[in-house]
């Protein structure tokens, strides 16, 4: 019994170490390319020194930090092509997962996209748009918005894949949303892929998604984020 609650607090430990990290690089609090200070880490988050090694390295297989041969680990940097290869797979791993998740949907599928989009209007509705792209509760309701869309596919290889893609794109989704300086209408880009997703419309859905991820592209790649690479 002790062998267990030793063996679940130590992957306790790991997966929260896992997770503080990794919400520190999507914000953008850990910056791409900055060098992980393992001990630092581990005192701050006040974690075991194995559970933050742990960490990093499921980190390193999900793309978001890279090791260095007897150096440690950096945060993952960005890249231009990075992006753009990003940007291309996951318009097509979202339009794959969608049209399955649209011929498959019943009206719990609609109700959940609905809500989700109603969180997300509402949370930008009480504070400036770019201010309320930048918090913690606009970008959980964001992603299960995202995730609302494909929740009736019925592939969860496809799912998963999906997934990881997602979190990988969210790091530039939150490196551009201080960039923008465009016009862009993010509620209204979300209400046309509601829309359309909710009418069956798949090509619609199709381009009004594909519009949707490659915008917060273009706003990178137009930064000086880029510039050089």
């Amino acid at each position: 019994m002790l062998t267990t609650s030793i063996t679940l607090n130590k992957r306790t430990q790991a997966e929260t170490a896992c997770d503080l990290i990794r919400t520190e690089i999507l914000d953008g609090r850990l910056t791409p390319g900055a060098k992980l200070n393992i001990k630092a880490l581990e005192e701050r988050f006040e974690l075991s020194l194995g559970a933050v090694r742990e960490a990093l390295s499921r980190l390193g297989a999900e793309g978001m930090v890279i090791g260095e041969s007897h150096r440690g680990y950096r945060v993952a940097p960005v890249s231009k092509d990075e992006l753009l290869d990003l940007t291309r797979a996951r318009v097509e791993m979202e339009c794959l997962c969608l049209g399955q998740a649209m011929r498959h949907g019943d009206v719990e599928w609609e109700t959940r996209i609905v809500a989700a989009a109603h969180r997300m209007e509402r949370l930008q509705s009480q504070t400036s748009d770019v201010e309320a792209r930048s918090t913690k509760p606009w970008n959980d309701a964001h992603g299960e918005f995202h995730e609302a869309l494909v929740s009736a596919c019925p592939n969860q290889w496809l799912l998963r894949m999906r997934h990881m893609l997602y979190e990988q794109s969210e790091r530039y989704r939150r490196l551009s949303v201080p960039l923008s300086t465009d016009e862009r209408d993010v509620r209204n880009e979300h209400r046309q892929i509601m829309e359309a997703a909710l009418r069956r419309d798949q090509a619609s859905t199709f381009a009004a998604l594909e519009q949707h991820l490659l915008a917060t592209a273009q706003i990178i790649l137009r930064s000086p984020l880029l510039q050089g690479d």
